[in-house]
């Protein structure tokens, strides 16, 4: 793809453009992960109340708003609505303190973390691809993995309003060929869920036991339809690398006890946003080692 002119020639300003909008973008996934969650659950329990005929005592909170733009964002602990000048990424985290500024209490310190690596990761993209279409379409999956990867660390729930319709986005892209040819895209999709299902059910009937979600099968199918079929080895085995990283990390730092299951979500994610950025580069690296000339 061929970069826009302006953006090529005032590249440090496209990158710092794009990092700083994607600190805006940031507070926004916020309000998506804690939401998002809590809209299913509500949907949920309607749906249960009529299919078992019985009434929803939730009728009544039921009637008012809730989505990701109503009600307006507040303290979870005192419910004072935040105003517009205490909302700014990172800043206004920093000038208040960490703390609400009616009620004083701390404001997880996660927030500002989802701001900032939302912004490094746009700035990364912005970088490696310039003002171009893929530079579009990757922040929009960019963002999307970042709510799927928190949503699911809270929840271990990867919400099919968001998988889906990236495996869609991603075989209409590449109907285009943005990121490789129509029939890879289609495949990988097909494949990237196949691959996961085979595994689950295959681990269920040898243990009984339930290794992942159906969210995960559908989170790599869209992965693969970004990326083509092609992609998903190196996909797979990434994320076995991160998860073991990772799950040693908690274990030897945290003290996490390694019998609490933790969701593949994450590890899916990183390993995709790794494959994109830097797939060619360390498959090369890897042909070079096994001396097979790529």
């Amino acid at each position: 793809m061929q970069n826009l002119p302006l953006a090529s020639e005032h590249a440090g300003f496209f990158i710092f453009f794009i990092s700083v909008f994607g600190l805006l973008i940031g507070s926004f996934l916020n309000v998506v992960i804690h939401r998002i969650p809590l809209m299913m659950k509500k949907e949920w329990h309607t749906d249960c109340c009529e299919l078992l005929a019985i009434e929803n005592q939730g009728d009544e909170a039921n009637s008012t708003p809730f989505n990701l733009l109503k009600p307006n964002s507040h303290c979870p602990n005192c419910k004072c609505e935040i105003k517009p000048w205490q909302n700014i990424p990172i800043i206004s985290f920093l000038s208040l303190g960490g703390k609400c500024a009616n009620c004083e209490e701390n404001i997880s310190i996660r927030y500002p973390l989802v701001e900032a690596v939302t912004a490094l990761l746009s700035g990364l993209i912005a970088l490696y691809f310039g003002a171009s279409e893929q530079t579009l379409a990757l922040l929009l999956l960019t963002w999307s993995l970042i709510a799927l990867t928190m949503i699911d660390i809270d929840h271990q729930l990867l919400p099919d309003s968001i998988t889906l319709p990236l495996m869609w986005l991603g075989i209409l892209l590449n109907t285009q060929g943005i990121f490789t040819d129509l029939g890879s895209s289609v495949w990988g999709a097909i494949g990237g869920y196949l691959s996961l299902w085979s595994v689950f059910w295959l681990f269920k009937l040898l243990t009984g036991k339930e290794g992942m979600g159906y969210g995960d099968f559908k989170l790599l199918a869209a992965l693969g339809a970004w990326m083509g079929w092609q992609a998903l080895p190196l996909i797979i085995i990434l994320s076995s690398v991160v998860g073991a990283v990772i799950g040693i990390a908690g274990i030897i730092i945290m003290g996490r006890d390694k019998n609490v299951p933790i969701p593949f979500g994450p590890y899916l994610a990183i390993a995709g946003w790794i494959a994109l950025i830097w797939g060619e580069q360390l498959t090369q690296a890897y042909l070079d080692y096994a001396g097979i000339t790529g």
